[in-house]
């Protein structure tokens, strides 16, 4: 089990999730699609409302452990589902917890600004400091880990996302999760679908398919925050870099890492019609629930090659969690 490995065993880890997330068929809407969809549940971890950041936070919160660190920093937009999740982890770690949140340029209507994920922060405990949309939120970071580091606080700096190294460990894992949850269900699926952010859960899932001997390339994401180039780039650089932590003598392949730039739209955070229909279409079959920032706009680019999908090769999607953000984007749904 990905716990127990010896790559992973030397990097200290905070236990946040139960145990592994479940894989479940999705019938009907795999009926109307023509194709085998499986999800995998990661919305389903019970801490903090659950997310795919909680995986790395386990290596980033487990750093900071080692350290010494008594508060842990990071940054994020203000609707940022890491944010929350590292608030969560920072409670159950006995951390305090500051967030550097930058507003959006696309929303600033009551719900974004108040509701969502922010006020979930809130009842947290965590220190929010907003910021302008074109604010240098990591500079500020490091300018409130020195003030805090002053007056004889330790500080751990968690990034953009969890997406370090670091963190993508935790997707690394996962990997091991999924090839073991396919051993049992005796089944392979031909392709792992997901949103790309900041880059770190596909750049973990990615390095730990190499370091397991499996085919990278079955990992696809939808870039829903970077231009395609840009997060192609940051992925396969995060990509290498875990990689290193768990074999320094393993090369990745630059088509290793796969992104269809396809589902952006306007940019990040900003609703498309096409993350609308998917978002509701798996309600209205599945009564499941994805954000429309991130998984909306992966299931509107899995829904978009459905045609393309064979009826008997299965194909995952990877919920990475982010309910929230759906009451924050409450106008957008009207």
């Amino acid at each position: 089990m990905p716990h127990t490995t010896p790559a992973f065993a030397a990097h200290p880890r905070e236990m946040l999730i139960e145990g592994p997330t479940p894989i479940q068929h999705l019938p009907r809407l795999s009926e109307n699609l023509g194709a085998d969809i499986w999800v995998k549940r990661d919305d389903l971890m019970g801490l903090g409302g659950g997310g795919n950041k909680l995986r790395k936070l386990e290596f980033l919160v487990g750093a900071a452990r080692r350290q010494g660190a008594d508060t842990i920093i990071t940054v994020g937009a203000l609707q940022s589902n890491h944010a929350r999740l590292t608030a969560a982890a920072a409670a159950r770690a006995g951390l305090a917890c500051e967030l550097v949140l930058t507003h959006s340029k696309a929303r600033d209507d009551e719900d974004f600004r108040r509701n969502g994920n922010v006020l979930l922060d809130r009842l947290l405990g965590a220190r929010i400091h907003p910021l302008p949309a074109d604010a240098d939120a990591a500079a500020f970071a490091a300018m409130r880990r020195d003030e805090l580091e002053a007056e004889g606080r330790r500080v751990y700096v968690a990034p953009l996302g969890g997406s370090s190294a670091t963190g993508c460990l935790g997707y690394a894992a996962c990997a091991s999760e999924i090839a073991d949850q396919e051993r049992a269900l005796g089944l392979r699926f031909d392709r792992i679908v997901l949103p790309n952010g900041s880059g770190g859960t596909q750049a973990g899932l990615v390095a730990g398919h190499v370091a397991l001997g499996l085919d990278p390339g079955r990992v696809q994401a939808y870039t829903v925050l970077a231009p395609l180039d840009r997060a192609l780039d940051t992925t396969r650089r995060i990509a290498a870099q875990t990689l290193q932590l768990l074999q320094p003598e393993a090369t990745l392949d630059a088509d290793a890492v796969r992104i269809d730039g396809s589902q952006l739209g306007p940019g990040y955070g900003v609703p498309t019609a096409a993350m609308h229909g998917a978002v509701e279409l798996l309600a209205r079959l599945e009564g499941l629930f994805v954000d429309p920032v991130y998984g909306g706009k992966a299931l509107a680019g899995l829904l978009a090659q459905a045609g393309a999908l064979a009826r008997k090769a299965p194909t995952l999607f990877l919920m990475t969690g982010g309910l929230p953000g759906l009451f924050a984007y409450r106008r957008a749904f009207d």
